[in-house]
Formats: structure tokens, sequence, C-alpha cells
């Protein structure tokens, strides 16, 4: 019969209480995994331990951690590993699945703002890790860092700014806008608002480390990116570059990842060595000049601030119609940032779905690469 259940899904019903073994229940029949004897590592143990293990410049966790709000200490977590699973539990840390890393709204095997978080996390972990740092903080910064952007890549930056007094910057957005109800520790939030390197120096040795693993990262995966889409090739690649750290992902991120550490290791502070430093600007300079700011990217980023800007003053004018509707005037300042931080959060199908179907826009003004 159609319906009749298959011997798989039967199977995985029948393990829908688990294995009961007596006082114990178990995930599998056949389980074995015994831990020994012993207390659990308690958030209070792992505070004991870091203190002892980590270098004299690593951020130590301490209770609850420095918050906006007090709160009681977790009894397992220490309070940055807390500020990691609230970041990922968070719905802009989702929304980012669904937000421009380089191509807008990507297919396939092409980044994600999400990706590039969890892959910018894999690097900054990595060197946190070899310099005897504070790996739970750099996890949680990583992770944040980049929870402030909009729809559409830094386009949203250049639409949204003539809206905020302040400027956007998807840094400081991020810290102060997006995930301030996470009441996350200053130190979380200092690394999430300066990761960027046009910003001040963050507070922490472990922010400093996320700043270069971002670059590290982006410089990399958006290179790897544009190759797959044929924007490049690898021949393409300046001598310069390839002489110090290889045409490829792999041995572009052994290398500079190996020379922070290396930097770290000689003197004692996070840096890298003029060598491979100059490897990575130049490296940078060439996606900017080939990917970014070639004439499809251009038009491509005009095209993320019309839409965007066009919803914004759509939503400023109707705060009503926002998800969370705001009791303010249309059109008032407080309306107009309502309005920036709603379509902030939008993914970028989402933003010119929207715009379609509220703005009655023509999907041909829509950016390249975007499904309709």
């Amino acid at each position: 019969m159609a319906d009749k259940i298959s011997p798989r899904a039967q199977a995985w019903a029948e393990t829908m209480s688990g294995h009961d073994g007596g006082r114990l229940v178990r995930a599998h029949r056949t389980s074995q995994a015994s831990v020994g004897d012993g207390p659990v590592v308690t958030r209070e143990v792992r505070e004991v331990r870091e203190a002892s293990l980590l270098r004299s410049g690593a951020t130590l966790a301490r209770g609850a951690g420095n918050r906006a709000v007090e709160e009681e200490p977790d009894e397992e977590r220490t309070c940055f590993e807390r500020d990691r699973d609230r970041i990922v539990h968070s719905t802009a840390f989702r929304r980012l699945a669904g937000k421009t890393q380089v191509v807008v709204y990507p297919t396939d095997h092409q980044r994600t703002r999400l990706t590039h978080a969890l892959e910018v996390a894999q690097v900054a972990t990595s060197i946190a890790r070899a310099a005897g740092v504070n790996v739970a903080l750099t996890d949680a910064i990583a992770l944040g860092h980049d929870c402030g952007h909009g729809p559409g890549g830094h386009a949203s930056e250049d639409a949204f700014d003539i809206f905020v007094s302040e400027g956007y910057e998807h840094g400081p957005w991020g810290a102060d806008v997006v995930l301030t109800g996470l009441n996350l520790c200053a130190e979380t939030l200092d690394g999430i608002r300066n990761h960027s390197w046009s910003r001040p120096a963050p507070g922490t040795v472990e922010g400093e480390i996320v700043s270069w693993a971002d670059r590290i990262a982006y410089c990399a995966h958006d290179l790897e990116d544009a190759i797959h889409a044929g924007i490049v090739s690898l021949d393409d690649i300046p001598a310069e570059v390839a002489q110090v750290c290889g045409r490829g992902r792999r041995e572009q991120l052994h290398t500079f990842v190996r020379a922070v550490v290396r930097g770290i290791d000689d003197h004692g502070e996070v840096g890298m060595g003029p060598d491979e430093a100059q490897a990575l600007a130049a490296l940078r300079s060439f996606n900017y000049e080939r990917i970014y700011t070639r004439p499809a990217s251009l038009a491509q980023s005009r095209a993320v601030v019309e839409v965007l800007q066009a919803l914004v003053w759509y939503y400023a004018d109707r705060p009503y119609a926002l998800s969370e509707p705001v009791p303010a005037d249309p059109g008032s300042d407080q309306a107009i940032r309502a309005a920036v931080a709603y379509v902030g959060g939008m993914t970028d199908r989402y933003a010119f779905r929207t715009a379609v179907r509220e703005l009655d826009w023509d999907p041909a003004r829509l950016p390249q690469g975007i499904d309709h």
C-alpha cells in the first residue's frame, strides 16, 4: 500500500523514547559511552582552569559576566560560552543564511553571511587556541560579528547611511541595536562593535584576533567564490600573493593563520609579519578591484541601495505596518530608525519580494542574481 510505513521510518519511530536500561535511558541500544567516575566540569571549575592556563593577556570569564542587566551565573557555562549560545540561537544569526556575502541572493555553493561567520569563527578559534587566550569569547565575537549587516551585502550600509545620524556601520549597529535584546557581555559586544579595521581597536586580545580572522577569511573565501563563479581565474592571482600564500584557499588560510600565531609568539601581541601582511593586503586589493568594484558589482550595489531606501521610506511612513508596530508619527526620526531596523533585518529574498509586493517594484530593477 502507498501509505505503508517504510522499515526505516518504523525503526526511527521505535526510538521515540530511547532505550531504557533501568536507571538510565540511552540513545542507542548498544551504548557503552562510559565517562568514568568524577563530578561534571562546572562553570566554576572551568573558570579556575582558565585562570591557571590562559596567558596573562587573555580575557577571563567571571561569574555571570559584565552585562547591562545583571543576571545570575549559569551552572554549567561561563559567561562567554553563554553569549556564544545566545548568538547561535538568535533570529539575527539565523537570518544570515539568507544574506549576501559577495553574490546577492547566493545559490549553490556560494557563501552567505552565515557560512562566512562560521568560517571566521573557525579561523579565529584556531588562532585563539594556539595563542592560549579565551576561545569561548573569541567564538562568540566571531559568530556575532556580522549580525548588523542588512540584505544585499555592504551596499546596505550605503543605503541606510542617509537615515541614521551617526551613519550606518554593521559592527556598531549589530552590537548596539540588533543584539541588545540578548544582554551579551560588554567584552563580546565590544569585539562585535569594533571588528572592522576602520573602527577603534577592540578592548580585548580576543577581539583583535577576530579582526584578523575576519579579513583572512573573507579575502580567501571571496576569492574562491569569485573563481567558482567565473569572475576571475587562478591565473589572475598576483604573483606577489601566490609566492607567499599560494593560489588556493587552503594554502592561504594556513599561511595567514600561522603568521598571526607566529606574530603572537614572537612579539606577545596580535599582528602579522610584514611579508604575509603585504600578501594579505595585495590579495584584498586584488579582490577589491576585480570582484567588489567591477562594473557588475557596482551596478548590483546601486540596485540594492535603491530598493532598500525605498523600503525604508515605505515603512517609515507606515510604522503601524512593521512586524512589531511602533507608536510613532509617520516620517518621524523614531519611525525612520524603526524602519531601518526592520528592513536591515530582512534576508535578501524577503526584502526584494517585499519590494515587488508592497511597492510594485519592477523585478527587472532588482539586483542581478536574485531568483525571481
